[in-house]
């Protein structure tokens, strides 16, 4: 495998046989890694289809675009600005502006086609979902920043990460706030909870290079702490199913998402090194469970 294709890529063998360039931008993107927009997606379908609007697929086709193009372009940010401690870390060291295959002023030309295509999905929504689309900037802007400051810098990208369940109910509705509210706090959870997990790779390199993580603060009890915030994310994804619709029975809709991450928590083996990758991983499935509850909640 070619060396600058790194180890965690979801796509290698693709990625491999592009040329030198247009590969180092797939992996700036993260085009080889899909998971990030898939889980930056999935709250985009909850808002969706928690609002009882029906199947709604040529939106989520636009948010699909939308999700793939500012995780990209988040991401590029991301590594302009983590340049330099990335250099420190073994698993992020091989990073295109990192290792200086790719320039800064190219990154940044980049950031910007990628952000193009996002104005493009903008320009499809209401102006209502616009606006909340557009109050997203501020935190994505600050994230890189947050690990240098806080012991939990995946609280913060619970903010950003589940931002397009609000795109996705405001493009629809304008009410049941309340609801809203609590799915997104319980989304929030959700996002601490796995991006500790993904944390645990990096746990002893953060500790050298000074970057803060939950999975460094949590020390050994990492997986009592995930149970904590997935078991609060469920619980808030009941209490926003309740507000939107007192039905008991609605409740049962998320009964395989708590069993599921159940699962994550109980066969999480921080010492095993491709285990909390793969558990993270995991949480795709987690994502469509949660949008299937809220298809049923909403649509029933």
């Amino acid at each position: 495998m070619n060396e600058t294709v790194v180890p965690d890529s979801e796509h290698r063998g693709l990625v491999a046989r592009l040329p030198q360039l247009p590969r180092d931008l797939a992996q700036l993107a993260r085009f080889d890694r899909p998971i990030g927009w898939w889980l930056l997606f999935w709250p985009c379908v909850w808002g969706v289809w928690l609002t009882g609007a029906g199947w709604q697929l040529a939106l989520l086709a636009w948010l699909l675009l939308g999700a793939v193009a500012m995780r990209g372009a988040g991401c590029v940010y991301n590594d302009i600005v983590d340049a330099e401690l990335d250099r420190k870390v073994a698993r992020t060291a091989s990073r295109p502006v990192a290792s200086g295959r790719i320039s800064k002023k190219l990154a940044w030309a980049w950031l910007l086609a990628l952000c193009a295509a996002g104005l493009l999905v903008l320009l499809q929504l209401r102006p209502l979902a616009q606006g909340v689309a557009l109050g997203s900037l501020v935190l994505v802007a600050a994230y890189p920043f947050m690990k240098r400051i806080t012991w939990w810098p995946q609280a913060w990208l619970g903010l950003v990460f589940t931002w397009g369940l609000l795109v996705g109910w405001t493009q629809l509705r304008a009410d049941n706030w309340d609801a809203l509210a609590a799915m997104y706090a319980g989304a929030a959870l959700w996002v601490i909870g796995y991006d500790t997990i993904y944390a645990l790779q990096d746990r002893e390199d953060d500790a050298l290079v000074g970057i803060r993580s939950s999975a460094l603060r949590l020390g050994g009890h990492v997986q009592g702490g995930v149970a904590l915030f997935y078991a609060g994310a469920v619980t808030l994804w009941a209490l926003a199913f309740w507000l939107y619709r007192a039905d008991w029975v609605a409740l049962l809709a998320l009964l395989p998402v708590a069993a599921h991450l159940a699962w994550q928590v109980a066969t999480l083996d921080a010492e095993d090194a491709g285990n909390p990758l793969a558990r993270f991983r995991a949480n795709r499935w987690a994502g469509a469970l949660v949008a299937a509850a809220c298809f049923v909640v909403g649509n029933a």
